[in-house]
């Protein structure tokens, strides 16, 4: 293995620290191209819990630091970061799309490492079979092809695309991402926890029914929740999102204390 650079604190987490007093925690993962301000308001509606992002290099406050290209490279530094994070209170992941195939991830390897993985994966419009994955030769096409794609999925308001800054800050954070992504070979691992998916039905990246794969990836797989809309559904359902995830949480942290109790 090699060497790891000692985490900064407060650069990975949004915010660094949570309240001692809560008893679960929940980690969110961003989608590419995004930050941990695609999670604002979320913590408001998980309350008594202790919410915290996961922001990736290479944006927001840290647009000064390199972005991740690779996937395992990616995985493995939260990986560092989490366990020097974790503590004894149950912990559970929710992602969407990228954040969904790295929360995935870096439970596996939190597992792999020995260390105590998440109670609960809540994950996203994306699926290890099935997700339309951006090949690193479309991760590679012109600006204006790429503003393209990204418009077609909704994630901007329109009037960003005209603001040449924020242009400038997203394009280059949002290759890193895709090649990233683009990076990820599939080794069918499974996870300890259950997994409960969400999914949009106009989604263009995940067909309906490609959630099913998540059986084969846990011995406890909660089934998927569809609502309408497209990829970025999670902005419009943020409420019935948090309510689902933080019922099923409380109920898999609380068997999850009893059987090691």
């Amino acid at each position: 293995m090699t060497n790891q650079v000692a985490p900064v604190s407060g650069r990975w987490l949004q915010p660094s620290e949570v309240d001692p007093d809560v008893d679960l925690r929940v980690f969110l993962f961003h989608y590419a191209g995004g930050g941990a301000s695609i999670w604002k308001g979320w913590s408001e509606l998980m309350p008594d819990v202790g919410v915290q992002t996961i922001q990736y290099p290479g944006r927001q406050e840290r647009i000064g630091e390199t972005a991740y290209t690779d996937m395992d490279e990616l995985v493995e530094a939260i990986r560092v970061e989490l366990a020097n994070e974790v503590d004894d209170r149950p912990y559970a992941f929710l992602g969407h799309c990228m954040g969904s195939q790295v929360a995935y991830r870096t439970a596996v390897a939190i597992e792999r490492a020995g260390d105590t993985g998440p109670a609960l994966l809540g994950l996203a419009a994306w699926s290890p079979v099935g997700f339309r994955t951006v090949s690193p030769e479309q991760a590679d096409m012109n600006q204006e092809e790429l503003l393209g794609w990204v418009r077609s999925l909704g994630s901007l308001p329109e009037d960003a695309y005209a603001d040449p800054d924020l242009v400038a800050l997203l394009v280059p954070v949002m290759r890193a991402d895709l090649l990233a992504c683009a990076s990820y070979v599939d080794d069918g691992a499974m996870v300890s926890c259950p997994i409960v998916t969400y999914s949009a039905k106009e989604d263009p990246l995940l067909p309906r029914g490609a959630n099913v794969a998540w059986a084969t990836r846990t011995a406890d797989y909660l089934g998927n929740v569809e609502f309408p809309g497209g990829h970025f559904f999670i902005h419009h359902e943020e409420l019935s999102i948090t309510t689902d995830f933080v019922r099923l949480f409380r109920r898999y942290a609380s068997e999850r204390s009893v059987h090691h109790g």
